[in-house]
Formats: structure tokens, sequence, C-alpha cells
């Protein structure tokens, strides 16, 4: 089984970078093939982690992320990212959780392939 880590910088807003991440990653888990997925989300991605955040064209994204854990996928949030922001301490989306450079660092070597966004 492949091992593919996605990392996600872009705003869930002004652009469709977070979009597409999430689009791909649900198309991932939808394959056959299906690959161990891991998600992290850093820089100002870290919102897509708490409930109810939208796209550039007012899509919810909640729906997608809580998908993609029903299918198992990893979905962690940097914790210096988060704290950096003021959300290291608000409620997030179930199923998703803080993460650590760390831990990012050991998806990374592990992984097959890496794609940011």
């Amino acid at each position: 089984m492949q091992k593919i880590v996605i990392i996600i910088h872009a705003p869930p807003y002004g652009s469709e970078r977070c979009l597409s991440a999430l689009r791909l990653a649900t198309a991932l888990v939808s394959c056959d093939q299906k690959p161990e997925l891991q998600l992290f989300l850093m820089s100002d991605a870290t919102v897509l982690g708490l409930p109810n955040q939208v796209d550039g064209n007012g899509n919810g994204l909640q729906g997608m992320v809580e998908e993609l854990v029903s299918h198992g996928v990893s979905v962690r949030v940097c914790r210096t990212c988060a704290f950096a922001r003021g959300i290291g301490e608000l409620p997030l989306i179930p199923g998703t959780s803080i993460g650590t450079l760390g831990e990012l660092a050991q998806a990374t070597l592990a992984a097959d392939k890496v794609i940011t966004f």
C-alpha cells in the first residue's frame, strides 16, 4: 500500500488550492488501490480544521474533511501554526487533531509521495 502525505499551506479562502487538495485527497481514497493517506494542515490552512470553513467560492469544506476522516485519513493541524493564529485551543472538526512538526517529519520519511498545496 502506498503512503501519501498531503501538506496544505493555502487557506480555505482566497484561492482554490485548498479545495484542490481536498478534491485530490477524496479521489485518492476512492481509488481501488486506496493509499494510506495523511493530511497535514499548516500555515493559514490550519483554519480548515475548524468547523464551518468555506472556500473562495463559498463552498462548505467541513463535509469534505469529515468524509476523509470517515475513510481513515489522518488529518493533523500544525500545533505551532494553530497557536500562532490563536486557534490552538478552539474545537476542531471531529476526527481531526493537533499535530507536531516531528509527526510530519516521521510521516514524510515513511511516505512514498509528498504533495504540497
